[in-house]
């Protein structure tokens, strides 16, 4: 009996995320002072009241989400949790995988997420792009959208390969307004806006990969203690220097989330533990496999049930 442990990404974030476990685990806000300290900003202040416009700034969002997972993760060690044969993390969440797979300190990881956010915004200005949700259709259909409006309106990819008939798109915000319209003639269920400042995984990030490479020289990477499958390749590494390209590459690549399940059905894990503020990865996992239990872990009660009853818990 094997489990793998997923974290998410950014538009998983939310008011008061993390609140209850606080109450019950002082290593949460603990966490979260490390990382206010380091970051000169009150970031538990921030999670817990927002503003949402303030939670949501990409700048703010990707070290408090970062931190809320490793706080997580630090938890589950406490309670003596077993150990996982394979973690990935959904975009932002890689750098979670790496915290808790010891490759990369928490420490340096908060202030390099941060420094990538900024990386992020500064390539796209907040406002001019945007990401969005299309539920409905497959990837070739919404492909195929995003090919007609390209020479357009501006930028538009699909980036996010979340779940059968679940596919994000990010560009200029023009462009991907467009194809949202465009999906909705063409049949999609929904087109549902992001509560995220940039675009992340399509080309308008190159910039920011480019200054992300070269601040990723200057933090110690180490072999991952538990193996990650990337979001660049959906592959697992064992060497600093390709974990440092991968970083930089997943910036402007798509994340193949079906890809990365696939992955760990073929590792032979049968649980996956969701660490971080919600479900929404649970909610993905369940139409790419439901032959893999997936447990949502955000409160005292999800974390005593996946310790009571997820096998070979010490």
């Amino acid at each position: 009996m094997s489990i793998g442990i997923i974290f998410p990404g950014q538009g998983s974030q939310s008011i008061g995320m993390l609140s209850t476990l606080a109450d019950t685990y002082t290593i949460v806000r603990d966490t979260y002072a490390e990382a206010s300290e380091l970051l000169g900003i009150d970031t538990w202040q921030i999670a817990q009241q927002g503003p949402k416009e303030n939670l949501n700034n990409t700048v703010n969002t990707q070290p408090i989400l970062l931190t809320a997972e490793v706080a997580i993760w630090r938890i589950w060690q406490e309670r003596n949790g077993i150990k996982p044969v394979l973690m990935a993390g959904h975009s932002l969440g890689e750098y979670s995988a790496l915290v808790c797979a010891e490759a990369i300190s928490f420490t340096d990881a908060v202030t390099l997420v941060a420094d990538r956010a900024k990386f992020m915004q500064q390539a796209v200005p907040q406002g001019q792009g945007a990401m969005a949700a299309i539920l409905g259709l497959d990837e070739i259909q919404v492909q195929k959208i995003c090919n007609e409006i390209l020479n357009n309106k501006g930028i538009v990819e699909a980036v996010n390969i979340n779940a059968p008939g679940q596919i994000v798109i990010a560009g200029h915000t023009s462009a991907v307004t467009e194809a949202g319209k465009l999906a909705k003639t063409a049949g999609a269920k929904r087109v549902l806006p992001l509560p995220i400042s940039v675009p992340s995984h399509c080309a308008l990030m190159k910039p920011a990969a480019e200054q992300l490479t070269t601040r990723l020289t200057q933090i110690q990477i180490q072999p991952p203690k538990i193996p990650i499958v990337h979001n660049a390749t959906v592959q697992t590494t064992q060497d600093p220097e390709q974990i440092r390209k991968l970083l930089a590459m997943q910036l402007y690549n798509p994340v193949r989330w079906i890809d990365t399940i696939q992955k760990f059905s073929a590792n032979k894990v049968t649980n996956l533990l969701e660490f971080g503020p919600g479900k929404v990865l649970t909610g993905l996992n369940k139409r790419i496999d439901p032959n893999i239990k997936v447990w949502p872990l955000y409160d005292p009660e999800t974390l005593d049930q996946a310790l009571k009853e997820i096998p070979d818990v010490t």
